[in-house]
């Protein structure tokens, strides 16, 4: 654990050592790691994170470098239960930290510690009456304590105050929120929100309350689809009345990372505001998935903001330094703006197993991988810029390919190591990073480099692997192509449907030296705090309106070397 400065970034997803899926009939079509429904916690001025079946937890005092502490949060009542820490709930109660699992049944502890990070905990309470799935604490100014809980298509989000010393509920629980698909487009339940076979799901609660407001978050509508998001629910009281916000918190439907649901927010040591949620992978399985951490924050006017937009390129970590806000031109000011240099560019590999080709690592599509046929030593990819760039950070998202059948929950002596080479010619090769000693697990390796380099080619080595084959599901570049940013969008045209105002059809004239574009939308003109990324397209079918409000449009192109201002916001009623 080093301490960082205001230099230092970090990119999604979030680069931790995830434990493999615990549970055997989840793995069927190949061993994966997986977790979701996190929590940060700030405590006394370090960072907890928790999250679904790790067996442990992880903290950090930068939120940039985090360490794992072993721990099954298990009674001897509880012993052989897979789903340990599922969904957990994390609360704060004066200077003790709580800690409960997802439970239907009442045989679930809840947990306390006063010093976390010497791993030592003891029960609170040993069977917690009333349970909950998907279960959350909110500690009130007044120090009342509340519980929220659901994870279900048929019945709403509840919510109830528990004794803070007993933990025992005062009163029945209350309804908080039951979803509206009918009127808020991005509810409905399906990859491009509109595949219902089934009804929506809501889950994931989560409480922050910010001026005297209640800002209840929940996730919706399924954890496997792009359009897993955090929606918002605002209000007077803690148990409400709430009302609900036209528009997700947090969402990403669009780029490497995809999906921003069933998370939390969480303040730093800087009084600023951030929010981590799950991300969506389901390959080898539904509930196959990771993690992003996004800025958070409010306006003005009291209105909570998510901004996830370029979510998946290198942000800095927080600074009391980095001006606090949304960003100009919808920009957070944590994005580095160093920009994606290798977007469905010229690659090249040692081999490739069957239909797994090298292109899948740089098509910006986490669902897709390129395969060596082996994870011997000396398998490499080999990645083209298409020009001479400066280079400050290379990404390395490794995929669960042929992972070896053992592979089920937490294992914390594997590790990855490799060699990272760059060169302006694609013969001669300069060594650019080694960690052909590295002892850490490191599935999604981000490094920032020390000093920038020009380079046209870079190349990957395989040194070891933990299990399973070298595989790529995103080799990624970032830095500046040395080029012309893009021009400004022409012809943007946004058309909503009379039929469904949830929808719309958006269309604009491509950009010549655009790979990319942001389109940002809101309910408001001056707030477009949500936006979707379309890589090599120019069009794209809208989903997620809320039918009874007019929208406020507009976009901007992305490239290598930047992006566009933004066009002219217009209003569609």
């Amino acid at each position: 654990m080093g301490n960082a400065n205001k230099a230092d970034t970090y990119c999604n997803p979030i680069n931790i050592d995830y434990g493999y899926t615990p549970i055997p009939n989840f793995s069927t079509w190949g061993r994966h790691r997986a977790t979701a429904d996190p929590v940060i916690v700030n405590y006394k001025g370090d960072y907890y994170l928790f999250s679904t079946n790790q067996w442990g937890y992880w903290w950090s005092n930068n939120m940039l470098n985090w360490k794992f502490i072993s721990k099954k949060f298990l009674r001897p009542w509880n012993a052989g239960v897979y789903d340990e820490l599922c969904a957990p709930a994390v609360g704060i109660i004066g200077d003790t930290m709580l800690v409960f699992g997802s439970t239907y049944s009442r045989n679930f502890t809840i947990w306390m510690s006063t010093n976390p990070k010497a791993n030592e905990w003891k029960p609170l309470v040993d069977s917690f009456d009333i349970g909950g799935w998907d279960p959350s604490f909110f500690t009130d100014e007044d120090q009342g304590l509340y519980m929220y809980n659901g994870s279900s298509n048929k019945f709403p989000m509840y919510g109830v105050e528990l004794d803070r010393k007993t933990m025992v509920p005062q009163g029945a629980r209350k309804e908080m929120y039951l979803l509206e698909p009918w009127r808020f487009g991005w509810q409905r339940f399906g990859e491009h929100m509109d595949n219902t076979f089934l009804d929506p799901f809501i889950e994931g609660s989560h409480m922050t309350k910010h001026k005297g407001k209640y800002y209840l978050q929940y996730g919706a509508p399924g954890t496997e689809f792009s359009g897993y998001a955090d929606g918002l629910l605002v209000g007077t009281g803690p148990l409400g009345p709430f009302e609900a916000q036209s528009d997700p918190l947090s969402i990403k439907l669009g780029g490497y990372v995809r999906g921003a649901g069933h998370g939390a927010t969480f303040k730093d040591n800087y009084n600023r505001f951030w929010h981590v949620s799950t991300t969506v992978l389901s390959v080898k399985n539904t509930f196959e998935r990771r993690l992003g951490i996004w800025p958070t924050g409010f306006d003005a006017d009291g209105t909570m903001w998510c901004n996830t937009t370029f979510g998946d390129y290198p942000h800095y970590i927080p600074s009391g330094t980095i001006k606090d806000g949304y960003g100009e031109n919808g920009l957070s000011p944590y994005f580095t703006g160093w920009m994606l240099l290798n977007y469905n560019k010229p690659v090249q590999s040692s081999s490739t197993l069957g239909s797994y080709g090298p292109n899948n690592a740089v098509d910006e599509l986490m669902k897709t991988y390129w395969s060596a046929k082996t994870g011997d030593k000396g398998e490499w990819f080999q990645t083209d810029l298409g020009n001479i760039s400066t280079v400050h950070a290379v990404q390395i998202n490794y995929a669960d390919q042929d992972v070896a059948d053992d592979r089920l929950g937490k294992f914390n002596d594997q590790y990855h190591q490799y060699k990272l080479y760059y060169s302006l010619d694609g013969k001669k090769w300069t060594l650019l990073v080694d960690k052909s000693a590295n002892k850490t697990d490191i599935p999604h390796e981000y490094i920032q480099l020390n000093q920038p380099v020009q380079a046209r080619f870079i190349k990957l080595e395989n040194i070891h692997m933990p299990t399973g084959k070298f595989a790529l599901s995103g080799f990624r570049v970032f830095g500046n192509g040395n080029g012309s940013t893009p021009g400004i969008v022409r012809d943007f045209v946004v058309l909503r449907t009379e039929k469904d105002k949830r929808s719309a059809f958006i269309k604009w004239n491509p950009v010549d030296n655009a790979f990319a574009y942001n389109i940002f939308y809101g309910t408001h003109p001056d707030k477009l705090y949500t936006s979707i990324m379309v890589h090599n397209n120019n069009e794209y079918w809208m989903k997620a309106m809320d039918s009874q409000k007019p929208y406020y449009y507009c976009i901007q192109s992305v490239n290598e070397n930047g992006v566009s201002e933004r066009s002219k916001v217009i209003k569609v009623d």
